[in-house]
């Protein structure tokens, strides 16, 4: 039987990205190449940001069109897409005409793709695994995936008559001007080791946060829980920032057949865990707050795309240890339909700044529901 996996066990980038404390020096010394690339990635970085604050670069607004932008500035594993996925719920159940604008990370195709999830779908190579999740927990929103997202605001106004828009990871796409800027922080990890790529999780020095009218604070699983050394307050400089606290919870299993089953379904129950995330020990806290006993777990990049025989290899360890497999929701649209697994699908609560999400959202009415 394989060792169990420990939900605070950190992959080898989150140990570089996401220190538990201060580095110590020779950690330091040891990463001093990482540290120089980062410096000249920085420099790139800062140059096409002055460009754009100078007006040299220019963003397109596209006139008539509500435009979102849901970003981070962390590479990976903040919970954005759960946070696309509870605004476009929110858009709808509003009454408004909502498209996704998103690049479609990791697919096979480059041609630009649109559809919604009330009709057939394309295939995960075609579209990427994200916009599939996204238009099947939300078929009223219609899905753009493609490179040009300026092309793509056009065709959800002109086209299709769409009111808004939410831009998938567009705090660094500054080409598609947008009317509000939301920033998605993860409360139990912050900014990381405060580096940019590739000496830290950084797309962006922290300073730009400025740019930001809402910031999205996923809230620790844990009062307190921390895996960065730079958790916890955020900086300075976002301090006047409208912010919404959230947070994530499971809601459902759902069975190898599609079923939807309460979230006590497995308690008891041992499992092994098989996900492709950038940081996956969020996964394994969650299927220890459902009850199950973790046996096992094939843990490996995000988006990764599994292949056959990585499957028959995850399907004999659990037959030999008699456990059933269990997956997230973006993960589980890489799988084929024979491939048995229970997926775990997550819900978001807006625990504070409600106004200041429906203020962000052009929603100033009160809900309908009240």
């Amino acid at each position: 039987m394989s060792t169990a996996p420990s939900s605070n066990a950190p992959t080898a980038i989150e140990r570089v990205f996401y220190p538990p404390a201060p580095e110590p020096w020779g950690r330091r010394a040891l990463l001093s190449p990482l540290t120089a690339l980062s410096w000249t990635y920085a420099v790139a970085v800062t140059l096409r940001r002055a460009l754009y604050d100078a007006g040299v670069l220019r963003a397109h607004r596209v006139e008539g069109l509500r435009v979102i932008s849901v970003g981070n500035l962390n590479v990976g594993g903040t919970g954005k897409t759960p946070a696309v996925l509870h605004l476009a719920e929110l858009l709808v159940r509003e009454g408004r005409k909502v498209g996704i604008l998103t690049r479609g990370y990791g697919r096979g195709s480059r041609e630009p793709l649109t559809f919604i999830g009330t009709e057939p779908l394309p295939s995960v190579d075609e579209a990427g695994d994200e916009p599939l999740l996204l238009a099947r927990r939300c078929p009223q929103a219609r899905l753009f995936v493609g490179a040009d997202r300026v092309a793509a605001a056009y065709r959800a106004r002109d086209e299709f008559g769409l009111d808004t828009v939410l831009l998938d990871d567009g705090f660094q796409h500054r080409r598609l001007a947008r009317d509000e800027d939301l920033v998605v922080v993860d409360e139990s990890v912050g900014l990381g080791n405060g580096h940019m790529l590739p000496r830290g999780p950084l797309r962006e020095p922290g300073s730009s946060l400025r740019r930001a009218t809402l910031l999205w604070v996923r809230a620790a699983a844990v009062p307190g829980e921390s895996q960065g050394a730079l958790a916890g307050p955020l900086l300075p400089m976002a301090s006047d920032i409208p912010r919404v606290r959230t947070n994530y919870r499971p809601t459902a299993w759902l069975s190898p057949s599609g079923e939807v089953h309460p979230t006590g379904a497995l308690a008891g129950q041992p499992v092994l865990a098989l996900a492709g995330l950038a940081r996956p020990g969020g996964f394994l806290r969650t299927l220890q707050s459902l009850g199950t006993e973790v046996r096992d777990a094939a843990l490996f990049p995000d988006h990764h795309r599994f292949t056959g025989e990585e499957l028959r290899d995850v399907a004999a360890r659990a037959a030999r240890q008699g456990v059933r497999v269990v997956t997230t929701e973006k993960d589980a649209v890489r799988l084929p339909a024979d491939f048995e697994a229970w997926v775990v699908r997550l819900g978001v609560e807006v625990l504070e700044g409600e106004s200041h999400l429906r203020r962000a959202l052009g929603l100033t009415d009160m809900p309908r529901d009240l």
